[in-house]
């Protein structure tokens, strides 16, 4: 059998699975941080798996010298990200999002996804560099214990 080779000075967590990570919990949602910098040492990006709940979502925000790739695994919503207008100024464009489509938010800019479904969106969120995920965490309504569930109102 195959045996993972312990490296000095890496926590040896290349395999995380939803139950080993806190879920933070929020009124439009649910995040699992399954790469940080504290899960598994990774040193340029934070990936994590969001849900967002039926009509709700994460209103205008930015990630000041922070990208974001949000990937789309299920359900449908609305993604506005704000573009050049061609005068030296920004305008805001908002697209329909649903399963199989990837949105690249550059560092700084304002945007907003919402659920426009019946059914949770859920999606992948990666930031690089890290460091969004320490903020929301801070901003979290409730953070569950690994393997903890949350519960439906």
């Amino acid at each position: 059998m195959f045996q993972a080779k312990k490296v000095k000075g890496m926590s040896n967590k290349r395999f995380i699975e939803p139950e080993d990570v806190e879920t933070q919990v929020f009124d439009w949602g649910t995040i699992k941080w399954m790469s940080t910098p504290k899960h598994n040492e990774a040193e340029r990006f934070t990936t994590g798996v969001v849900l967002l709940e039926p009509g709700k979502g994460h209103t205008r925000h930015n990630h000041p010298g922070v990208e974001e790739i949000l990937y789309v695994v299920s359900g449908e919503g609305e993604q506005m990200v704000e573009v050049p207008d061609g005068n030296s100024g920004m305008k805001e464009e908002r697209r329909p999002i649903k399963s199989g489509m990837l949105i690249h938010i550059p560092a700084d800019v304002f945007h907003e996804t919402i659920n426009t479904s019946w059914e949770s969106l859920k999606l992948i969120a990666i930031y690089a560099p890290s460091g969004p995920e320490e903020l929301l965490r801070e901003m979290a309504d409730q953070i569950l214990p690994a393997g903890g569930l949350p519960e439906r109102t």
